[in-house]
């Protein structure tokens, strides 16, 4: 949770100096479900996410140096430069697509824990997606199938009470996420998702259940995004009163804190692991803009199949 509260933190601070160039949208707020999700994940398991999902692929594994050099658009980032933000894959990691399409992490998904049953290896899926996907045709579709077939895959809609600009109210009929699972007969829970041990237990029965040919389960995770729908967004729709309290009520240092008073830490163990998060990421940031931009050539690359004899076009 503090990898992901303090890499969210220095890319904003780095797009909003001109060191970094990039779309962004920021996850602050919502570290505690991917932290938990993660938790009981292995590498070999599969995650799908959405453009607002580096929490998820950091708390997956994907490591820092190749996350932010594909950010910056380097050759040495995940995709060579040219996935962005919006596209980081990290398979040795499990994180297998990122999507910018709303919903398409879902039906994705679903081939993955596909391909994990017909394999017989133990896999499940983790697809994620935001409240607004929820009315996607995709998500309904995704549920019905992984139900009629009983794929090993959960669905983590991190529910941050916005649909880019538009609030639940008034863009969802449901009283919640999670009752629209009844119609495709598989669990759904909603759990408090700043809450890492409520996320974690949630988690663990739903992806025990997958990895015992039980079938999906719909995870409907409670939470708040303290910023815009991407950087530069002022966020006007969001009610001020709204907002703080959410701010005010921040899961990471809420955590830290109770961590402490519980006894499972102190505070000198909690600040060094803080500090190397920030050494961490310094590397990362001098590694990624030390990098290469991509040659002019990768326009090319990636595209087409071994082999194929591509066409010059000029274009007026």
């Amino acid at each position: 949770m503090a990898l992901l509260k303090a890499n969210d933190e220095r890319t904003r601070k780095m797009a909003t100096t001109g060191r970094l160039v990039a779309p962004y949208y920021s996850y602050r707020g919502q570290e505690v479900i991917p932290s938990a999700m993660s938790a009981v994940l292995t590498d070999e398991d599969y995650v799908c996410t959405i453009y607002r999902g580096i929490h998820d692929m950091l708390a997956k594994g994907m490591p820092l140096k190749q996350v932010w050099a594909e950010v910056a658009g380097r050759v040495d980032g995940s995709c060579k430069g040219k996935g962005g933000p919006m596209h980081l894959t990290c398979v040795e990691k499990g994180v297998m697509v990122t999507t910018g399409i709303v919903g398409s992490s879902m039906p994705i998904a679903n081939g993955l824990a596909w391909s994990a049953r017909l394999a017989g290896n133990g896999r499940v899926a983790v697809a994620n997606f935001g409240d607004g996907a929820s009315n996607i045709g995709a998500f309904h579709e995704a549920l019905n199938m992984a139900s009629v077939w009983k794929l090993p895959v959960i669905f983590v809609c991190q529910n941050n009470q916005y649909g880019e600009h538009t609030a639940y109210a008034k863009s969802t009929s449901a009283r919640q996420i999670a009752d629209r699972a009844i119609g495709y007969s598989m669990p759904g829970v909603r759990v408090d998702g700043n809450d890492p041990l409520e996320m974690y237990a949630a988690a663990a029965e739903a992806v025990a259940r997958a990895r015992a040919g039980e079938g999906p389960t719909l995870i409907e995770a409670m939470t708040y995004r303290f910023h815009g729908h991407v950087l530069g967004d002022d966020d006007f729709y969001m009610p001020k009163e709204e907002k703080q309290a959410a701010i005010a009520a921040d899961p990471v240092p809420r955590f830290r804190a109770k961590l402490i008073a519980g006894g499972l830490a102190d505070e000198a163990t909690l600040a060094a692991i803080e500090a190397r998060i920030e050494a961490d990421i310094d590397e990362a940031v001098e590694f990624a803009l030390a990098s290469p931009l991509p040659d002019v050539a990768e326009l090319k690359s990636d595209v087409y199949a071994d082999g194929c004899q591509v066409a010059e076009e000029s274009y007026a």
